[in-house]
């Protein structure tokens, strides 16, 4: 056997590469870790996660004080955003988080980290700086960039995404949003309750096209209560700049071509893997138009080289990439033939109301050709959500023939908080009955969890059934009050 410089080398310092480098250095493993940009963290420290959400936040707050009438206090007449100082507080956030992923605190746990583009050589060395480095395993954790599609003239105009959208020096009057999808519908929002004109153009009939219509309708037709324009089943034609100006030409449903100009585009139209420039071609990695190619144990064509996160064309959440980061650990360190099991992986979409999900919603399950029966609970009914002022939107439970759970979706207030309770129950095997027996705190927004594993318990226990089962045994009397017009 070769005898190697380090037991593990890691391509990438984002979530699922951390996750990586983290667990490999503390179990012993010699661990490199390589990572082109300046300061580890990945794409959701620096343009993801971190920073939409803490725009998200201020966006969350700007409007409420707008709307302080709503809630019994004074009107109050807000001035305009100042955008430079919004993005000066989510580098502030960015900054705060950065130490957990510095270079030091990685030394600390026994990581050497080398800050460079890397590029294979052989199977199993890679090129960084001018110097080569060996690892017995790789882990490629390279992540995704944003998706440019060849739409004529968008490579010659200026526009945005993720990577610019948080660090402009002003906020946009008007802005045009390519896509919509999560990126470009939590954006829109956003930058729409901060004071921009907001526009969403895409060629699709609706909105975050993998959630069920039903919530994706609601959810937009709040947003456009609130100003946002949707511009759906029109194709983008052109891009091009007009003075200081950018003007997106479009065909709509209609077939007429429209134009439209804004102080800012926001590209928003998919992810591509950052596999280019890393010689993976001349190593035999296979690479699918998704990105690299890997099987159920996320190792490559080259069985010591492992893939994780985005760049494996996979799903695009950062927690999917720490858990797939994780399975890697089990196979390529403890040698544990893990395979990964994505059927309890939740997603979310911070608008507000939030859209989060888990397992199959109705879409997938028709697709499936699964039969399958609803349960649905409105947070107009959840005492705590009519108090807040934040009555809207509903959570649904699917359950298969058998009577089991096979998915939850839910569309109201902080719903990825709530969906965290469904993560725990379903990946552990919880019986409904259990959840709707447990006590939850009174007034909270996560009783609405309960109340709709009960309204499937409540069938059964108060069926007709029972109640005649109740009447021969203990010679009940049956009801003691009727109001007019009932039985």
């Amino acid at each position: 056997m070769a005898d190697y410089e380090f037991d593990m080398g890691i391509i990438g310092g984002g979530a699922a590469g951390l996750t990586v480098a983290s667990g490999a250095a503390q179990l012993g493993a010699k661990t490199l870790l390589v990572e082109k940009e300046p300061e580890l963290g990945g794409d959701c420290l620096h343009y993801g996660c971190v920073p939409s959400k803490t725009l998200i936040k201020s966006a969350h707050l700007y409007h409420q004080m707008m709307h302080a009438d709503h809630f019994g206090l004074p009107a109050v007449d807000l001035p305009p955003v100042d955008f430079a100082k919004l993005s000066q507080r989510i580098r502030s956030v960015i900054s705060s988080i950065q130490h957990h992923d510095s270079e030091a605190r990685f030394c600390g746990l026994g990581v050497k980290v080398v800050i460079g583009p890397p590029r294979f050589v052989d199977e199993h060395s890679v090129e960084v700086n001018d110097q080569v480095y060996a690892a017995r395993q790789w882990v490629l954790a390279t992540g995704s960039s944003p998706a440019l599609p060849p739409i004529p003239g968008l490579d010659q105009t200026e526009h945005i995404t993720n990577r610019e959208i948080f660090f402009m020096d002003r906020l946009p009057a008007r802005m045009i949003v390519l896509g919509a999808g999560p990126i470009g519908i939590e954006m829109s929002q956003a930058f729409n309750r901060l004071g921009s004109r907001v526009t969403v153009i895409s060629n699709g009939d609706r909105i975050l096209a993998k959630d069920d219509k039903d919530l994706t309708d609601e959810l937009k037709q709040i947003m456009a209560a609130e100003g946002v324009e949707f511009r759906l089943q029109s194709n983008i034609d052109a891009v091009r700049a007009v003075g200081n100006q950018k003007e997106v030409t479009f065909t709509g449903p209609d077939g007429r071509p429209e134009r439209l100009q804004a102080d800012a585009v926001l590209v928003s139209l998919g992810r591509r893997a950052n596999i280019r420039g890393l010689g993976l071609e001349k190593i035999g990695v296979q690479v699918n138009p998704g990105g690299v190619q890997v099987d159920n144990r996320l190792r490559t064509t080259q069985k010591h080289i492992f893939a994780a996160g985005d760049c494996n064309g996979g799903f695009q959440f950062t927690h999917a990439a720490g858990y797939e980061g994780g399975v890697v650990v089990a196979n390529a360190v403890f040698h544990l033939p893990r395979r990964v099991d994505y059927t309890w992986l939740p997603w979310c979409t911070y608008t507000d109301p939030e859209l989060a999900s888990i397992g199959m919603n109705e879409q997938s399950a028709r697709a499936a050709g699964l039969d399958y029966t609803v349960y649905s609970e409105a947070f107009a009914d959840n005492d705590r959500s009519q108090a807040e002022g934040a009555g809207v939107g509903r959570i649904k439970m699917l359950l298969n023939e058998k009577e089991k759970p096979i998915g939850v979706q839910i569309m109201g207030p902080r719903a990825g908080d709530l969906i965290a309770e469904w993560a725990a129950a379903l990946n552990g095997g919880v019986k409904l009955s259990t959840l709707a027996s447990a006590v939850h705190p009174y007034p909270t927004i996560g009783e609405i969890n309960k109340r709709v594993a009960g309204k499937f318990l409540s069938e059964k226990i108060f069926s007709e059934k029972i109640r005649k089962g109740l009447k021969f045994f203990f010679n009940f009397k049956g009801r003691a009050c009727s109001l007019p017009g009932t039985d």
